[in-house]
């Protein structure tokens, strides 16, 4: 068995609030209550200690694709995130043929029953051509529920979510049919009403994908889909904090609305996140990423990001001016709730798994452990 560790010294942000000079122990794969006295210590002073990253939305990283990529692929992309933190990561593919997403999701399913990622997100096919961002215009259609049904057999019980343009035909039928089976249906890349989305979350939608890109903007005689999920008290809304897929103002609008208990920071990271700039394939779609920014080598739409949850971490605290606290919830508690995990995963308590990150005082990463193992060994910085 590893040793004990201690880490002692940091500002240690719990679930009940941040304590100076804390004190957390890992005992195995876990964190423990107490630890032997000669146990391995390693002193954190000047530094932050707070739970491992949690990212619901992410397609790839480090030149890799959870998309249409190997299972070598993912595990490089995963382990690309780690590397920033996050400890634990959903899957998400893009629009493409079902055939072919429901062969990728087999491949994805494995690697979630082996606790590489945490389950599988699809964004599309089943989504709104009027709002389809990056995705293949001649792939999409409306979510017929046995077709969804079709994708979330292919998982074997490893889906996670479903992103939907609910307004479609069979879109509330469809949003029936993933709550019936444990999935979270999301309604984003919509064209929806205010009205038509309230329906939609009485029928059992709980997230908003990426709140405010791929949906009508908040008007004030038509307020769309915006004010619908930012009001009701039964969803989460992501968002993506990287400085351009959000102004700061709308960041903040959600916060102040929705408040941190239903904030998920994502990164809808793809390919080239903790890469570089270049040429990449999201799906079918070629992207162009220039200065970080991912768009579309045709047409210039966004094409999800670059971002990793270390960098939305520091921007949200250093930018945008969010508590800590309310960061930490955002972008650890918040997510693992919505994953079913929380009792696992998501904070500092004794009993879950030792899965956290230590960032400097500047708020950038130098530490990075998951289930009791140095992925990024502060001792080295």
């Amino acid at each position: 068995m590893a040793p004990t560790k201690v880490l002692t010294g940091a500002r240690v942000v719990l679930p009940t609030g941040t304590v100076d000079g804390g004190r957390v122990t890992v005992e195995g794969t876990r964190i423990a209550s107490t630890g032997p006295e000669n146990a391995e210590t390693l002193d954190l002073s000047g530094h932050w200690l707070v739970p491992g990253f949690v990212d619901l939305h992410n397609h790839g990283g480090g030149g890799a694709s959870f998309t249409s990529g190997t299972a070598e692929d993912v595990l490089k992309g995963v382990h690309t995130h780690r590397a920033h933190g996050t400890t634990t990561v959903v899957a998400s593919a893009v629009t493409g043929d079902l055939d072919l997403l429901a062969r990728q999701a087999g491949m994805l399913a494995e690697l979630a029953q082996q606790g590489d990622i945490a389950g599988i997100h699809f964004e599309g096919p089943f989504i709104s051509p009027c709002r389809k961002g990056a995705h293949d215009e001649q792939l999409l259609r409306d979510p017929d529920p046995a077709e969804v049904r079709k994708l979330i057999d292919a998982t074997h019980g490893q889906a996670r979510m479903v992103t939907l343009a609910t307004e479609l035909p069979g879109g509330l039928d469809s949003v029936r049919l993933l709550a019936e089976h444990g999935v979270i249906a999301a309604v984003g890349h919509t064209d929806a009403t205010y009205e038509q989305t309230l329906r939609a979350i009485d029928a059992g939608a709980t997230v908003a994908t990426h709140l405010f890109n791929a949906m009508p903007p908040l008007g004030h005689r038509s307020p769309g889909p915006i004010a619908a999920l930012l009001e009701d008290e039964r969803v989460t809304v992501e968002l993506i904090n990287d400085g351009t897929h959000l102004h700061p103002a709308a960041l903040r609008l959600a916060f102040h609305h929705a408040g941190a208990a239903r904030v998920a920071f994502i990164t809808d990271a793809m390919d080239a996140a903790g890469f570089g700039d270049g040429r990449y394939l999201l799906g079918p779609m070629e992207v162009e990423v220039a200065d970080g920014v991912a768009r579309l080598a045709e047409g210039g739409s966004i094409a999800g990001s670059t971002l990793t949850l270390d960098r939305a971490f520091q921007r949200a605290v250093t930018v945008d001016g969010l508590p800590v606290e309310d960061v930490v919830r955002a972008i650890s508690a918040n997510p693992a709730r919505l994953l079913g995990m929380d009792d696992r995963i998501g904070s500092l308590e004794p009993g879950k798994d030792a899965d956290l990150v230590v960032l400097d005082d500047g708020f950038d990463l130098v530490g990075v452990m998951r289930r009791g193992e140095w992925v990024v060994d502060p001792r080295l910085g």
